[in-house]
């Protein structure tokens, strides 16, 4: 007869679980130290917020917004003041759907037109996503350190940090697929968890497709989050495609490491399409539901489009006329963006293209002023904010790359797959439209999967922190066990890093943050051609 025994029945104890089928994986479903995990989590999202929220309405243009918050913030602020919708004369439409200037707009809600205002729910998203880099990695390397170095990465990160204290909608793009990515890990497990009680119950060859696996809320979850993201930008829709892929084949790995019969049967009957309604359907309905203000209103940009710009007739005259207006105006955003390109004449002096951002050899000045600034004791003072990755981080990126892509194709570690596919997602697709205008600021929602992926592989770098046993002391009773020799030199080697990437954040710290230096200080935080 099967028995189960559960993890947290001896305290200190090893779980055990017995299976009548052969090498079925160990019950690990999650780390255990659930305090201190959250005790850690909890400290290093203060410090996140403290760093975020310091003096976020500086720097602005005279009062005014700076940079690309030119175009967000007061759009939001029509969304506040115009029923709901924004309207944009220069472009003589809305480039962008809408759910990154409704997050805007909240914190103009509570704080009026200003820098806070427009600032405010950035920082905060930038805040929420270091909980969530915290607890992912936590939870993909079931190792609270691990969880807490990549905390660490992600509040020293120079284009995170940026992108959180400014009122752009890069910042709200990585958190809902970054929150969503936690959410299908955390699918992931509990699938494994069903999986595993089925099999202890004995039921596992029931069926030659295996079990169905009921309800699963977490990868709903990750659909409304990636219906958001679409929401705020379209370029979501490559994370819907490689996540739905992604969580198909955590399903499939589930079945066959559980030994059913047909595990690629059983993925195709059981799994597929609950994947498609929560990961494809749910993300569309939710996408619609974000213009919710525009189908409302009488005043939106092309909202009465059919019968104006397009006939009322035609095949597709069956849809409501609403929807018809709204894929008519997404046809003009579309051909808007696909229009800025560098063969049409487009550029711009700090455009960069996607092979320069893995090591974010570009950066984009946002803001400069070298006219009535003070405050740095000498004859002549600048201030400046660039949107630059922290070199320590982003410069060993290759090498990270690589040895997530030997661990995921030579050790098949399943981890490293999967922060490879949510930093593919972010990053391959935009090697298919070169010939458009991109930034730097386009690479926000890939830094996220580096931080995660980086400090999975310093968590390598340490090893298992196996205790070393210890003979009888001649007092007859047993010595304390110690750490490996490995794990403490790999530990040692982690902490210095750490330290060059916290030190290399501070000495970055003026030119994040618009305080006043002097021009030759100013040049010497310029370290590469490419970054003037």
């Amino acid at each position: 007869m099967t028995q189960v025994t559960s993890r947290a029945t001896v305290p200190g104890a090893v779980p055990t679980w017995s299976s009548p089928a052969p090498l079925r994986p160990s019950p690990d479903f999650g780390p255990l130290d659930t305090l201190r995990g959250w005790l850690v989590t909890a400290v290093l999202t203060a410090f996140a917020a403290v760093t975020r929220f310091t003096m976020l309405n500086y720097p602005t243009d005279a009062g005014t917004p700076v940079f690309d918050e030119k175009h967000y913030a007061p759009q939001a602020w029509q969304m506040l003041t115009g029923g709901g919708v924004e309207d944009n004369p220069g472009y003589g439409l809305v480039v962008h759907p809408p759910v990154g200037k409704q997050m805007i707009a909240v914190g103009e809600f509570l704080f009026g037109y200003n820098g806070w205002g427009w600032r405010f729910t950035a920082a905060l998203a930038g805040t929420v996503l270091v909980l969530l880099v915290v607890r992912i990695a936590r939870r993909l390397a079931r190792s609270t350190l691990i969880g807490a170095i990549a905390g660490i990465l992600t509040i020293a990160d120079g284009l995170l940090f940026v992108s959180s204290r400014i009122g752009m909608l890069d910042i709200f793009m990585a958190l809902f697929v970054t929150a969503a990515f936690g959410c299908l890990v955390v699918d992931r497990d509990e699938t494994r968890a069903r999986m595993a009680l089925v099999d202890a119950e004995g039921r596992i060859g029931a069926t030659p497709w295996g079990p169905r696996l009921g309800v699963r809320w977490w990868r709903f979850g990750a659909g409304v989050l990636l219906g958001l993201a679409c929401g705020t930008k379209w370029s979501g829709i490559y994370f819907i495609a490689a996540f739905g892929i992604m969580s198909v084949c955590f399903d499939l790995a589930a079945r066959r490491a559980y030994g059913v019969r047909k595990p690629w049967h059983g993925t195709a009957l059981r799994d597929v399409g609950p994947a498609l309604y929560s990961l494809v359907l749910i993300p569309v309905g939710v996408y619609l539901a974000t213009y919710w203000a525009w189908f409302v209103s009488e005043t939106g940009v092309y909202r009465y489009a059919v019968g104006n710009q397009v006939g009322s007739g035609g095949p597709w005259s069956f849809l409501p006329d609403a929807l018809r207006s709204l894929w008519f105006y997404s046809g003009e955003s579309l051909h808007f963006h696909e229009g800025l390109t560098n063969s049409a004449g487009n550029h711009h002096p700090w455009e960069s293209k996607p092979w320069t951002w893995p090591m974010g050899l570009r950066p984009m000045l946002y803001y400069y002023a070298d006219t009535n600034v003070t405050g740095c004791e000498q004859a002549q003072c600048v201030k400046a904010v660039m949107l630059i990755g922290t070199p320590a981080i982003w410069w060993v990126a290759f090498p990270v790359l690589a040895w997530m892509l030997w661990r995921s194709v030579v050790r098949r570690d399943w981890r490293y797959a999967a922060v490879l596919t949510g930093y593919g997602a972010a990053l391959l697709p935009w090697f298919l439209t070169l010939d458009r205008q991109m930034y730097y600021f386009y690479a926000v929602p890939l830094a996220p999967f580096l931080m995660i992926g980086l400090a999975l592989a310093l968590g390598d770098m340490m090893g298992p922190a196996r205790p070393v046993p210890i003979p009888r002391s001649p007092s007859g009773t047993f010595l304390p066990a110690i750490p490996s020799e490995r794990h403490s030199l790999g530990l040692l080697a982690v902490c210095l890093y750490l330290g060059l990437v916290v030190a290399n954040f501070i000495w970055l710290w003026p030119i994040l943050t618009a305080l006043p230096i002097s021009p030759a200080n100013w040049h010497d935080h310029l370290w590469l051609p490419s970054w003037r």
